[in-house]
């Protein structure tokens, strides 16, 4: 199958972060490649790329769809929380704008033994890195029943969190939770028919969800990168970050505030005794899908954009 994504805001997202045309740019999630395309295009033949996944599907494509780029081009199959780690290896430890394009991508959706769907009956798998030893698999399986409350209720803001959780444990005494049809099943046996058919959503989208955060680490990783990408800037250079879900643009935007904030000082304190300054400053506000776009791809509708400059 042929690696099939459709970027999300790639106008404002590249005119947003872009800034200097024979600079340095880190793609964190590269994907097949098309904001980094974008980005490659309009870079002189000195400026750099670096692209980092770790599904190889989107590095094979990413390979192929940046081979005749005149800018350097640098791929890297990893995790970003290893950024740090990254950018020593790739001898960058500054760079001119960093780009976190998050969540599931449409290839994976749509590749139905990935596991990520549940418009599709598939084997439990959901790993972004099928490396990974973790899988929805063993989540489902394996995790007890308070845990499974917690991270339907966490991760997917799932207010049937105890009850669907109650009805996997009881499913899984008969025989293991195998596939993602299984798992959708017994989501609709435990969502009162009355609740699941008014909902106007399918029933298993924020059980699905929260399986997938938790096997990836989608959320915990999040912090330490956006903290990471901002200090390895260049004074001016920007940090763009793409989210879809409230809880990953939640952690965005209390982590960039924080940063742009001057004193930290307690209010009643009549004078700064903390000395903290800001590191970043906020370019506009949270951008959203033009109504173009939201026409043309409907995976756009909760996506949100943000972009911070380093001071």
């Amino acid at each position: 199958m042929n690696f099939h994504h459709i970027s999300v805001m790639p106008e404002e997202t590249i005119n947003g972060l872009v800034t200097n045309l024979s600079g340095t740019y880190v793609d964190c999630t590269l994907g097949g490649a098309g904001h980094s395309r974008r980005i490659a295009d309009m870079l002189k033949p000195e400026g750099r790329l670096i692209g980092i996944d770790q599904d190889i599907a989107a590095i094979n494509a990413a390979r192929e769809r940046l081979a005749d780029c005149s800018c350097r081009i640098d791929i890297v199959q990893s995790n970003f929380k290893e950024l740090e780690a990254i950018l020593i290896q790739q001898n960058a430890s500054q760079v001119d704008g960093v780009l976190f394009d998050l969540g599931v991508s449409s290839h994976q959706l749509d590749t139905a033994e990935r596991g990520f769907s549940y418009m599709q009956d598939a084997p439990l798998d959901m790993r972004m890195n099928q490396d990974a030893e973790l899988s929805a698999y063993d989540v489902i399986n394996d995790y007890e029943e308070a845990e499974l409350n917690r991270i339907f209720k966490e991760y997917g803001e799932e207010r049937w969190s105890k009850r669907i959780a109650e009805f996997i444990v009881r499913a899984r005494k008969d025989k293991p939770v195998e596939t993602t049809g299984e798992l959708v099943d017994i989501i609709k046996k435990a969502i009162p028919a009355a609740v699941r058919n008014g909902s106007g959503g399918h029933p298993a989208k924020r059980i699905f969800q929260a399986v997938r955060i938790e096997v990836n680490d989608e959320l915990g990783i999040l912090e330490n990168a956006f903290r990471t990408a901002v200090r390895h800037l260049k004074p001016g250079g920007r940090i763009a970050i793409i989210t879809f879900h409230s809880l990953e643009d939640r952690i965005a935007k209390t982590v960039l505030k924080e940063m742009a904030r001057g004193c930290i000082c307690p209010a009643k304190l009549p004078v700064c005794m903390c000395g903290h300054k800001p590191e970043i400053k906020l370019i506009g506000k949270a951008s959203a899908a033009s109504p173009e776009e939201l026409e043309n791809n409907s995976r756009s509708k909760s996506a949100k954009l943000r972009i911070a400059q380093k001071l």
